[in-house]
């Protein structure tokens, strides 16, 4: 007889792994859906979606059900870590590993267009409203998600949504009549 999400929960946070294998057979597979769409990489988001079951198995007994659903408090776990992935791996791509050669080395050209536009990038973020400031810098140079920002900020996840699209969408203006 199949079990309510209630029901498996509670059997997982009695250590019935059963319990687990039927949530993830009921969920896998949207959760797998949207680790995809955010890792864009298909190893990535399987790893992703373990992680995030296995973060289910550990604290299920924190599980509310007065704040969402299972499948809400599922696919949150399965985002967080798929940006963790995300991260990680910008980290680790843009992290050198040891000194450049000396050939290698950027041409002065280059390194000045670099500086140049960053300046300009600089000069336009000024130029913002401060709310969208703020939102564009904390999530670009903080590395806060959108979701963290609202909590940061304590204002509403649309709200920080708003105000980091028209700050792009503003910076984006700028730059171009720059």
């Amino acid at each position: 007889m199949p079990r309510t999400e209630e029901e498996l929960l509670a059997a997982i946070v009695r250590g019935d792994e059963r319990a687990l294998a039927d949530l993830y057979d009921r969920f896998g597979r949207v959760a797998y859906g949207l680790a995809l769409r955010v890792l864009r990489d298909p190893a990535l988001a399987q790893d992703a979606v373990q992680d995030a079951f296995l973060s289910a198995w550990r604290t299920a007994a924190s599980f509310d059900a007065r704040r969402g659903s299972t499948q809400t408090w599922l696919l949150t776990l399965v985002h967080r870590r798929a940006v963790d992935v995300v991260r990680r791996e910008a980290r680790r791509h843009t992290e050198p590993l040891d000194d450049p050669p000396l050939a290698s080395l950027e041409s002065t050209e280059e390194v000045a267009s670099v500086r140049e536009q960053r300046r300009a990038v600089q000069s336009a973020l000024v130029q913002l409203p401060p709310d969208q400031r703020e939102a564009l810098e904390l999530s670009y140079y903080g590395g806060l998600t959108q979701s963290e920002l609202a909590e940061r900020l304590g204002i509403p996840l649309g709200t920080v949504k708003s105000r980091v699209f028209a700050g792009l969408a503003k910076l984006r203006d700028l730059l171009e009549a720059d």
